[in-house]
């Protein structure tokens, strides 16, 4: 990993280091831009797309092809799930996943909330 702090490439490889980490998954080599690679970690059943900024902001623009394109490579991959996420500059990541997952994702709550209400 490139030591200058004031690259890009040292901020994005810092959080696909860390969205690595906490999900147990590993980092795609060169962030997925060697041919038939893509996202920037992967999992068993995701790939993830990161997108970092350089110096703390309250926004950022969201780029309706990064999600198509993460999309895209996830089923090419055979990972039934994508997601992007991003990092507003303060190392905290945020989540973007389609319709389908997020209702997957409210069906399993719902379905542990019911098992505690027993």
């Amino acid at each position: 990993m490139t030591n200058n702090k004031n690259s890009t490439r040292y901020y994005s490889k810092k959080q696909e280091n860390k969205i690595a980490k906490t999900l147990n998954g590993k980092t795609v080599a060169n962030s997925g831009a060697a041919m038939f690679c893509g996202g920037d970690v992967k999992l068993d059943e995701f790939l993830i797309e990161c997108k970092t900024l350089t110096s703390s902001k309250d926004s950022m623009t969201i780029k309706k092809e990064w999600l198509i394109k993460i999309k895209e490579e996830s089923i090419a991959k055979r990972k039934p799930y994508s997601a992007l996420t991003i990092d507003f500059g303060q190392s905290d990541n945020y989540f973007i996943i389609d319709e389908k997952l997020f209702k997957l994702l409210l069906e399993l709550i719902n379905d542990k909330n019911k098992e505690e209400d027993v």
